[in-house]
């Protein structure tokens, strides 16, 4: 039966329920009846109702409760700023520490009382009071040769279900190509190694796809890694599969494990990090030459703390396959410092480094940094001089109190944008340059006038000189002064330069 809505249901109890009230037994017994199965109500709310009749005034949706006011959500957007943007559910693990490090470092003055509001909130509440804010700021790959069967055989084959548990050390790599729309000539590429234990992820240019200048910076990696590389497991692409990654790892003592051909879900830890960390902060413009390379290096220095110190991210506990239904369960959000801290397995010289590096470090400062890299990486993208496109580095000060407002703009990350495309303009000769002041006199004597009726005057004017085909151009010219004559009979005055430029582009 379908429901009636509740305006139908209280114009319902205000017609029959005088008459059920005067009606005898036998009658209200059948006014009842009929009430409750047109209204749905139960019979003994639908006797209260005949009654009494309805309630004089509905006190209508419950208002919600505001226990965070307006300075919590502010300060809430700005650590969501702060965090890079990332989701409550990881930000909900990230708010002690970025509080932590924005109050030591001067950048962040709570009181008591919206400091404890604030590490109080859920992961949903957070997404709700960031609702609003999130919603305005809201080609084939070239075939390469492979590796011989004999080297393929060489190098053991590795699932994501092989993993288990390793200790910190073990890492997927990968290469992200930053081609552009185009996959011709050369140009830069990242290589991305993505830690097992911990999500650790760190990030380097490769200026060419060279197996030999790859192993190079494999070792500069190796420097930055909080932990002893223990296991490099890649795809199947010819920069990796080959004799010298093979034997570099061999002569390192690095175990060298390949993922299966077409299977990119055994190589899902450092998949994920290409779109989440690469892509997120790089973008997809085309970067070649050494000038952007050594800017994607600069990049890449402070994405490196950013990331690992202050980005929380999930970590896969378990999955249990119910038919055709895949259930996920996720471990806590935690950056991977936290999980190298916290990994039984990490030895203690690692985690006092971490600790060490971690007081120093100031998150606003890195996001300030990795902006202006961004800009001068989109300017090396986007072929602009470096006179043309200088980048202003704003002052700290300035940067933490634009993040209060950032969102109203958008999308602010400049790797993000698109290219700005130039303005269309003119490609072919005015066809009308020479009778260009003696049409516009005619159509002044006669604003009523035709395109086809001034294209007519003309040829009789010029016979054989302009053809039909310039029709649609005369109706674009007369369209651009109809609309200056309209403006001029409201105004009273208008711009004949700027309608002149318009006319010819």
């Amino acid at each position: 039966m379908r429901r009636v809505s509740m305006a139908t249901r209280d114009e319902l109890v205000g017609a029959v329920r005088q008459r059920y009230i005067e009606g005898g037994r036998a009658e209200k017994a059948r006014i009842l009846d009929e009430f409750v199965a047109v209204s749905g109500f139960h019979r003994k709310h639908a006797m209260r109702l005949l009654r009494n009749g309805s309630p004089a005034a509905r006190s209508g949706p419950r208002p919600e409760r505001r226990i965070y006011d307006d300075a919590v959500r502010e300060a809430l957007i700005v650590l969501w700023e702060a965090s890079d943007r990332i989701c409550g559910k990881r930000l909900k693990t990230l708010v002690p520490i970025l509080v932590e490090a924005m109050e030591r470092h001067g950048h962040l003055h709570l009181t008591a009382e919206i400091r404890t509001r604030l590490l109080a909130m859920s992961a949903a509440t957070i997404d709700r009071a960031l609702r609003e804010v999130r919603d305005i700021a809201g080609g084939p790959r070239r075939r390469r040769s492979t590796a011989s069967t004999a080297l393929r055989r060489s190098v053991p084959i590795r699932t994501f279900s092989d993993w288990q548990d390793p200790p910190p050390g073990f890492v997927e790599a990968d290469l992200v190509a930053h081609s552009g729309p185009t996959a011709r000539g050369s140009f830069i590429q990242t290589l991305c190694l993505t830690d097992i234990a911990s999500g650790w992820t760190e990030c380097a240019p490769l200026l060419v796809r060279e197996q030999k200048l790859l192993s190079e910076v494999l070792t500069e990696l190796r420097r930055f890694l909080p932990f002893q590389l223990l296991g490099f497991d890649t795809d199947n692409d010819s920069v990796f599969l080959n004799e010298t990654i093979r034997d570099y790892c061999l002569d390192a003592g690095i175990e060298f494990t390949r993922c299966r051909p077409y299977r990119k879900n055994d190589q899902a830890f450092v998949e994920q990090k290409n779109g989440a960390v690469v892509r997120r902060i790089v973008g997809y413009r085309r970067l070649e030459g050494l000038e952007a390379a050594a800017a994607l290096a600069q990049l890449y220095s402070t994405v490196r703390l950013f990331v690992n110190f202050f980005q929380p991210s999930f970590k896969l506990a378990e999955k249990a396959r119910d038919g055709a239904r895949v259930r996920k369960r996720y471990h806590l959000p935690a950056t991977p410092c936290q999980r190298l801290m916290g990994n039984p397995q990490t030895p203690a010289s690692v985690r006092a480094k971490l600790a060490q590096i971690a007081a120093q470090l100031d998150p606003v400062r890195l996001l300030s940094d990795m902006r202006a890299a961004q800009q001068r990486l989109v300017a090396i993208a986007d072929r602009l001089s470096t006179s043309d496109s200088a980048v202003s580095e704003p002052a700290l000060d300035q940067f933490l109190s634009s993040l209060r407002t950032a969102w109203r703009e958008g999308e602010i990350r400049p790797t993000a944008k698109p290219k700005t495309k130039q303005k269309r303009e003119r490609r072919r000769p005015d066809p009308f340059a020479g009778v260009t002041h003696e049409l516009r006199g005619w159509f002044e004597e006669g604003p009523w006038q035709t395109s086809r009726e001034l294209l007519a005057r003309l040829q009789s004017e010029y016979p054989g000189k302009y053809p039909n085909l310039l029709l649609r151009t005369l109706q674009r010219r007369v369209k651009i002064w109809r609309k200056e004559k309209a403006h001029e009979m409201v105004f009273g005055t208008t711009s004949s330069a700027a309608a002149f430029q318009a006319m010819t582009e």
